[in-house]
């Protein structure tokens, strides 16, 4: 019988997925079939991945991918599949909701997206299909593994959603799941909310709960034992660990790890570097950013800095002044036309033309860099047919039903832009987006044909562009020869170039250090085997 374990939460952010992923690499490595689950999920940020069934495990509905062998799931479970060293599929986070601003989401089930749908009409209409395809794509997941470690949403506590609770009530039911409940310790109240959490929680599932873990604590553990002691005494959940703040570097589930929207952040700049060797990439913090993992790559190289700059002016102002940007990356949005109507508003326009470094606009950020968008009513809310882009680029997107899931690799050639000169070979990546975009004169392809390029502006629909060595390193390297600065840069600490995601080197990887952070500091033997063993 498979066993089911639900990491479950006392609110967002408690660090679920860090601790789901490091439990499937932990199992991996111990040659058990382990596969993640979450029954459902709630991310712009998202990934393409295989089906399982082709055709049979279509949902209903009318079409809205162009390949059926294609499906897209949430970021964090791409993630831990490939900590538990499996393929990834649409199973594996079976419902998605995307939100795109308004109090609506975008509907996926098992991959497919369906209609954009206001959270009343998906509990009213939709929630029972979403079940269904939940407890199917967990049943194949369990018929092909000895574990499941499936991932709760939000907080397991929330007494106005038990009746309707897919990620944690119903997924710990139609399991036999046991459940790890965490809870974070930096916000404060940790034992309040953990023990209230307890309380809270159907008596059904109050049973299952097997243990809990405090998460993201600084200083001496020792300190929090009366509290520990208190607690278990209270509730009879025993705590199994206390684990350190600490970050093993796993690609972020949502905006919620970003910089907050009304305000400049930076991030990557605490790498060593001192300010007069190392470059500045803006990035506009999108209202409706997604897929913002692109950026990832950039802000982990020592002597860059990523720099979210605010959407939110009035136009009477330029955006960019002091920041000092040597460079800027439109990234991803999930409503490309409101997203670009507030650029407009912020006066983006006008700052973008009078920049003159290097510009690169990815899926959505390609998008707004054109002369225009038509169709654009499809896709923005009370918006014109027509809306003007960026004007970057000689090109112009048209808005159709259907949408692009693609795991692809295209061809590099470095002589098209001065942004990647000396870049070859190919790149891998993904492109999920609605819309076609097309040349209106004579373009650049550096990256195949979903790209496009002149003089100092690229634009491509590959996600995951940066995550390509050769091609990281030749952006940075024009960026910096436009900047003046000398590239690479010398750290003045220890701190050395990043490296890929997946390094193969033994207990180099996100996932090894996740799988490290929790056998180090969990009392894996209280959740019996095999996480015991």
């Amino acid at each position: 019988m498979t066993r089911t374990l639900l990491v479950a939460g006392t609110a967002s952010h408690v660090g679920k997925s860090t601790v789901a992923a490091g439990l499937c690499r932990l199992l991996a490595d111990r040659g058990v079939d382990v596969a993640p689950y979450k029954g459902q999920n709630m991310s712009n940020n998202a990934r393409v991945v295989v089906r399982p069934d082709g055709d049979d495990q279509r949902t209903g509905g009318p079409a809205a991918t162009t390949d059926d062998r294609w499906g897209e799931i949430g970021v964090s479970q791409f993630v831990q599949a490939r900590a538990a060293r499996m393929t990834p599929t649409t199973d594996c986070n079976p419902v998605l909701l995307k939100p795109r601003g308004d109090g609506e989401s975008q509907l996926v089930l098992q991959g497919e997206a369906h209609d954009h749908v206001p959270a009343g009409t998906y509990y009213d209409e939709y929630w029972e299909r979403a079940r269904e395809a939940a407890e199917q794509s967990y049943c194949r997941l369990a018929a092909d593994n000895d574990v499941i470690v499936a991932e709760g949403a939000g907080s397991i506590g929330e007494i106005n959603l038990h009746d309707r609770d897919l990620a944690n009530v119903e997924t710990a039911e139609f399991a036999d799941a046991d459940i790890l409940l965490l809870v974070d310790i930096e916000r404060g109240g940790a034992f309040a909310s953990l023990y209230g959490t307890i309380e809270l929680v159907p008596d059904a599932l109050r049973e299952r709960i097997v243990g809990a873990v405090i998460t993201k604590f600084r200083g001496d553990p020792s300190l929090l034992e009366p509290g520990i002691e208190e607690i278990e005494s209270r509730t009879g959940v025993p705590i199994l660990g206390v684990l350190p703040y600490d970050d093993p570097g796993l690609p972020e589930e949502d905006s919620v790890g970003l910089p907050g929207s009304e305000e400049r952040g930076v991030v990557g700049a605490d790498d060593g570097v001192s300010a007069d060797r190392r470059v500045r990439i803006a990035v506009p913090r999108l209202p409706r950013i997604s897929n913002a993992t692109d950026l990832e790559a950039l802000a982990d190289e020592p002597g860059v800095s990523v720099v979210y700059v605010p959407v939110d002016g009035d136009g009477t102002a330029d955006p960019l002044e002091g920041i000092d940007a040597d460079a800027v990356v439109i990234p991803g949005t999930k409503n490309t036309v409101d997203d670009l109507l507030a650029l407009h508003e912020a006066g983006f326009a006008d700052a973008l033309a009078a920049f003159d470094g290097p510009v690169v606009g990815v899926c959505g950020g390609y998008q707004m860099l054109g002369e225009r968008i038509t169709n654009a009513a499809l896709e923005g809310t009370g918006t014109d047919d027509v809306v003007d882009g960026l004007g970057l680029l000689p090109v112009e997107t048209r808005f159709e039903g259907d949408k692009r899931l693609e795991q692809t690799s295209v061809p590099v050639d470095g002589s098209a832009s001065p942004l990647l000169s000396g870049a070859d070979g190919s790149a891998s990546g993904y492109e999920i987006h609605a819309g076609r975009t097309q040349a209106l004169e004579d373009v650049r392809r550096p990256l195949g044909d979903s790209s496009a390029a002149t003089g100092q502006v690229l634009g491509t629909y590959l996600h995951g562009l940066f995550d390509n060595e050769s091609v990281r390193m030749a952006f940075l390297e024009s960026v910096a020869a436009t900047a003046g600065v000398d590239w690479p840069p010398q750290a003045e600490t220890d701190a050395s170039p990043s490296t890929d995601s997946d390094a193969t080197e033994a207990g180099s990887t996100p996932y090894d250090r996740a799988a490290r952070l929790v056998s180090e500091h969990v009392d894996l033997a209280a959740l019996g085997d095999p996480f015991g063993e």
